[in-house]
């Protein structure tokens, strides 16, 4: 008797520990497409039109269409390279300035239809997309609004024929994940005036596909991280603001890198940047492909601040991926393999100053757990706290990897980093800002026993769901 006694008693307590509720999200929240697309974490961006051919960075729109005569187009070999790099996602420029469409857009007389290239039959968005298909990988579409061939150009009937290229494009090539909307003009002050209608632009690309990401610099999906060098703010806010209809205030440069805190709507940056010195494929900077130093630092300051990385591998003449830039890829997927293959975190045990109603549902240990969706949480009232990760023997590393909760928000604004020291003293390796989807943090090798984490400030309770520990051995900053 006096054991069911007691085992009831037992079984109450934990009903009670699992009712506790969990945090409330706190300010604007990513929507689930978002929360999946900042997941991707590394997409491939694909510059391939007229200037390919040309040599030209932004081509002037009078191009024959002839000009764009790829020998060997291979969009699968283009996929499969993402695919190993480790890459998610391909967006490609169906579009750019000249306003060459490299699919048979009804509403143009600039396109792949007007080329001699496979009797005018091609269709490079049906090639790409069936390929990403095949390979179970993210397809998106860059269309410029600018356009120095379409003679409405400068026009109010443009945004209608702007509206219909959408249209066509969004709608004939299955599931798109972002649409891509470049902000470059470069008309001049002598040159034509288009007045974009955005709002229209943007109810347009959700009525044709409900679930993909926006990209501009105001978003709605995700914002321009406000340079071409791939690097995020060290920090990083996903949130920015914005009126209503996602048309201004500018930005500053300096607010699309770092996010504004406290922000009105959910925009997280996205880190655009080329493997070559140009966008656009040119015989002559084959031998200047980015080292892999270089993009190793461009990963950690782009995936490692809470951004999406899109690096732009442009293929060449003939419609493929140059051996340089596929070489270089491995390599970087190599080293990231590597450098996070092992989790110097695990059989760690973790303990916290806080946990939220003392339920077990948000245990520091959580922060091991492999389970996306499992959490640390603190109390409402607990803006600042502690987890100590104690290691089953001294461990050696120099990367500490965080990651918030971002279905809830983000939250942290200031943290610090300890280890502990031989002779049991606590020593700070690393003072940071925000978190966000993902924060790699750089300390000083360490070789200890326990690191603690130190919330310092926050806008709400924190909610943090991964940490661990890694040791780099190939990435010298240059």
């Amino acid at each position: 008797m006096r054991k069911s006694f007691i085992l009831g008693l037992m079984a109450l307590a934990a009903l009670g520990c699992n009712s506790v509720d969990a945090p409330a999200p706190f300010g604007v929240v990513p929507t689930a497409q978002q929360v999946e697309w900042q997941k991707m974490e590394y997409n491939m961006f694909v510059h391939f039109g007229p200037n390919t051919f040309s040599g030209a960075e932004w081509g002037s729109g009078r191009e024959s269409a002839d000009i764009f005569n790829p020998t060997a187009l291979d969009c699968r070999q283009w996929v499969a390279i993402a695919k190993a790099a480790g890459m998610k996602g391909i967006i490609i420029t169906g579009k750019h300035h000249d306003g060459f469409c490299l699919w048979p857009n009804p509403v143009s007389r600039h396109t792949v239809a007007q080329s001699s290239w496979r009797d005018g039959q091609g269709d490079v968005l049906k090639e790409l997309s069936d390929a990403c298909r095949e390979y179970d990988m993210g397809f998106g579409i860059y269309i410029s609004p600018w356009d120095r061939h379409d003679p409405h150009y400068g026009t109010d009937e443009y945004n209608n024929v702007f509206v219909q290229t959408l249209e066509h494009a969004l709608g004939n090539y299955g599931p798109v994940f972002e649409q891509w909307f470049d902000g470059a003009c470069g008309e001049g002050p002598n040159g034509k005036v288009q007045v974009y209608d955005w709002p229209l632009f943007n109810s347009t690309v959700y009525k044709m596909q409900p679930d993909a990401i926006i990209f501009s610099n105001s978003g709605p999906g995700c914002r321009w991280v406000g340079n071409e060098r791939g690097m995020a703010g060290s920090t990083c806010w996903s949130t920015i603001n914005v009126n209503e209809d996602f048309t201004g205030p500018e930005l500053s440069r300096q607010e699309l890198n770092e996010g504004i805190q406290g922000g009105n709507t959910w925009a997280a940056a996205e880190s655009d940047v080329s493997i070559r010195p140009g966008w656009f494929w040119r015989e002559s900077e084959n031998d200047l492909v980015k080292s892999l130093q270089h993009l190793l630092k461009i990963y950690y300051e782009s995936v490692g601040h809470n951004s999406l990385l899109l690096l732009n591998v442009p293929p060449d003449t003939r419609g493929l991926i140059h051996e340089a830039d596929s070489t270089r890829l491995m390599e970087l997927r190599a080293a990231i393999d590597e450098i996070f293959s092992v989790d110097l975190a695990a059989g760690a045990a973790v303990e916290a100053t806080n946990v939220r109603g003392g339920s077990k549902r948000f245990s520091a240990s959580n922060l091991l757990d492999q389970d996306y969706d499992k959490y640390w949480a603190t109390d409402d009232n607990v803006t600042t706290a502690s987890f100590t990760v104690t290691l089953p023997e001294e461990r050696t590393f120099n990367r500490v990897q965080l990651q918030e909760y971002i279905p809830l928000g983000q939250r942290v604004s200031a943290f610090s980093i300890e280890a502990l020291s031989a002779d049991g003293a606590w020593t700070t390796i690393a003072e940071e800002t925000t978190i966000g989807h993902k924060r790699i943090v750089h300390t000083p090798v360490t070789t200890t026993t326990a690191v603690r984490v130190n919330i310092l400030a926050a806008e709400a309770c924190p909610v943090l769901n991964g940490f661990s520990l890694f040791h780099d051995t190939i990435y010298s900053a240059e």
